[in-house]
């Protein structure tokens, strides 16, 4: 069986326009889609709410108010609709019944509100190792965490590293275990207990420009394709960061490591503290 958990959002940019309909029917209305790896659907699903817009931290309640007609009616902003009822103490059953999304990712979806309540009632302090391991564990990131318990993200990032908590690097293995894994696809988690691969160091890294948007497409990818290109010509060795699966620059076969990741200060802080690269280049 695959070890890992591949959540896909498409993103819709229906706040640019006036007057448009926020409804989502079956015609075609997104302008990009990110796409997130996790080992558990809660981590993978808060990562892909966060490469769909830079300005959510995960799951969070507080973005949009309960109302009934939100949840029946699929918009693009539905999930924080649920998330805000979820908080409230809707029974999934009740939740069953409005939105009829399948109980089994109400039930994923109630165990990140939860948590997050749980959160809210420790400060910075009283964080233990497995309270902050099990935040790490099902997608909470460090600013979302930081917003929780009243601290920053940096505060949290430096408890974070000093509890000894980071995440591991895994290869997407695509024959599910049948042979050993080759790929340099890679994702982070915090669902491990060792790497996948090793860290030579001597790298040059390349951060993408993520997920496709209005004022911001393929022109934008194309930068980084060239640059990768230009790298390996120089046999310089390349890894990419970034996390749209329409994209060139995301080719397994462009660079010699793809993180298919996000791109924030946190992931990419992680990702330059275990490969030691050479330096970095932002697109």
């Amino acid at each position: 069986s695959l070890d890992y958990c591949v959540v896909k959002i498409p993103r819709w940019d229906l706040s640019k326009f006036q007057r448009v309909s926020t409804k989502i029917g079956s015609s075609m209305k997104s302008v990009g889609e990110a796409m997130a790896i996790g080992r558990k659907f809660e981590e993978a699903f808060q990562k892909a709410l966060r490469m769909v817009d830079e300005n959510v931290n995960g799951f969070d309640p507080y973005i949009k108010p309960i109302d009934d007609e939100d949840l029946e009616r699929p918009t693009d902003k539905r999930m924080f609709v649920l998330a805000a009822a979820l908080k409230a103490g809707y029974t999934i059953d009740r939740l069953y019944e409005l939105t009829k999304i399948d109980r089994w990712f109400l039930e994923k979806m109630r165990n990140i509100t939860t948590y997050y309540t749980l959160l809210e009632d420790l400060d910075q302090t009283k964080l233990s190792h497995e309270v902050l391991l099990c935040a790490k564990q099902i997608g909470f990131s460090d600013k979302q965490i930081a917003t929780a318990v009243k601290s920053t993200e940096l505060a949290v990032r430096k408890h974070r590293q000093e509890s000894n908590i980071i995440p591991f690097v895994k290869q997407i293995d695509t024959v599910a275990a049948e042979w050993p894994a080759t790929t340099n696809y890679l994702y982070l988690t915090y669902n491990g207990n060792s790497h996948d691969i090793l860290f030579p160091g001597g790298y040059t890294m390349v951060i993408g420009s993520g997920v496709y948007r209005i004022g911001s497409s393929v022109e934008f990818d194309w930068c980084a394709v060239g640059c990768l290109r230009e790298l390996r010509r120089l046999n310089r060795k390349t890894i990419m960061v970034n996390y749209n699966p329409e994209t060139v620059s995301t080719d397994y076969d462009m660079c010699d490591r793809l993180y298919f990741e996000e791109i924030s200060f946190e992931v990419v802080m992680d990702i330059y503290d275990l490969e030691n690269p050479e330096g970095v280049i932002l697109s």
